[in-house]
């Protein structure tokens, strides 16, 4: 198959799913707190903070909120003073699982 053939295909290829599901988690730190999340499990605000190390309040707020509203984290608040909210990963994000342990796995490798 020539180059002019594999362009042909390719462009036939449905990207939509693709596009879509990088959307949900791109960005610097969406992968870095689902995997945060998967790792140690329902985690605190301040504990996920403190764990990612240098992201802002203001980011780390935003992307939370993006990723709850995507469906791959549940945010949990309790009625109570002071307020206390926790996340874990929704259904939707346990399904990620596999894919960010093959990424973390690839990295080690690579960083070798």
């Amino acid at each position: 198959m020539d180059k002019k053939d594999a362009l042909a295909n390719f462009k036939r290829i449905d990207m939509e799913p693709f596009d879509e599901a990088m959307e949900l988690i791109s960005g610097k730190w969406k992968m870095n707190i689902l995997f945060c999340i998967s790792e140690i499990g329902t985690m605190r605000y301040g504990e996920i903070r403190s764990t990612l190390g240098n992201i802002t309040n203001r980011v780390l707020s935003k992307k939370l909120k993006e990723l709850e509203e995507n469906g791959l984290i549940i945010r949990k608040e309790y009625p109570q003073i002071p307020p206390k909210v926790e996340y874990s990963l929704a259904p939707k994000g346990k399904s990620l699982l596999p894919i960010l342990r093959m990424i973390c796995d690839w990295g080690k490798e690579e960083i070798k």
